[in-house]
């Protein structure tokens, strides 16, 4: 997948311990992407925050260090990103999903293991 230029960045804010199903909501989040065909996923846990609850959540507490933030950032373009916000408004009970307009310089992944076992085509 090619992916340059204009594209939107989206992400969701959401709580460690947040569930779907018994299996972490994250987790969920980061399947479904890949189902959708989107060009990644990545999941962030942050170490202190707090949101619409006001509650802090922090590692710094022991007995709230089970429900840390989380941000899960994925980044495509508009028409990928908009098809998908329909399965977050799904998952996401409490959080936040928000979206902006990134430009993308660089987007590059590993090799398969097919192409890389292949040797390279002598140039002239």
């Amino acid at each position: 997948m090619r992916l340059t230029g204009k594209a939107l960045r989206l992400t969701v804010y959401l709580g460690e311990a947040d569930r779907w199903h018994h299996h972490p909501l994250y987790s969920e989040i980061v399947h479904r992407a890949q189902a959708a065909g989107l060009a990644g996923a990545s999941v962030f846990r942050g170490i202190e925050g707090f949101g619409a609850s006001t509650l802090v959540h922090t590692t710094r507490l022991l007995s709230l260090s089970e429900d840390l933030p989380v941000a899960v950032v994925m980044v495509d373009t508009e028409e990928r990103i908009r098809a998908f916000v329909p399965q977050l408004e799904e998952l996401v009970g409490e959080g936040l999903i928000v979206v902006d307009n990134v430009e993308v310089i660089r987007y590059v992944g590993r090799p398969s293991e097919a192409s890389a076992a292949q040797p390279a085509e002598p140039t002239a």
